[in-house]
């Protein structure tokens, strides 16, 4: 068996909340080989976040896919709401889920906070899709 499937095996062992029940064979079995098929899939990201929470990482796709949901907001004043949740619980320095971005990115966000649109979070995204991808996934 290939390292990088264990931790899906792991984590359909010991999965009770259903989710494994209701995902394909065929799809697990793509998950491995390309980490865009994991994360865009229905139950990739759920399960995904079962194994980062092993790992003491889960924060990040917990982000991920919070700006998942932002880009999807249309009301501003959601958006707003929403922007300044994102910066309280993840970007802001000492943030309860502080994710590990940059110094550059995390000044954007702060500008930005007030005021906040569709790509607020883009870079901060971008950078934290790359460490799921390169670390806890691989």
């Amino acid at each position: 068996m290939s390292l990088n499937i264990c931790w899906l095996f792991k984590i359909f062992r010991t999965e009770d909340n259903g989710i494994s029940s209701k995902v394909s064979l065929e799809e697990v079995l793509q998950w491995p080989h390309s980490f865009e098929k994991l994360i865009t899939s229905k139950y990739g990201p759920m399960i995904y976040k079962t194994y980062l929470k092993t790992e003491h990482s889960d924060e990040n796709i917990e982000f991920w896919l919070a700006c998942e949901a932002y880009k999807k907001i249309t009301s501003q004043r959601k958006k707003i709401s929403m922007a300044r949740k994102l910066f309280t619980s993840y970007t802001q320095p000492q943030a309860p889920n502080e994710i590990n971005i940059d110094r550059p990115a995390r000044k954007v966000i702060t500008r930005n906070i007030q005021d906040p649109t569709q790509a607020c979070f883009d870079e901060a995204q971008r950078m934290i899709y790359k460490h799921m991808e390169r670390d806890p996934y691989a």
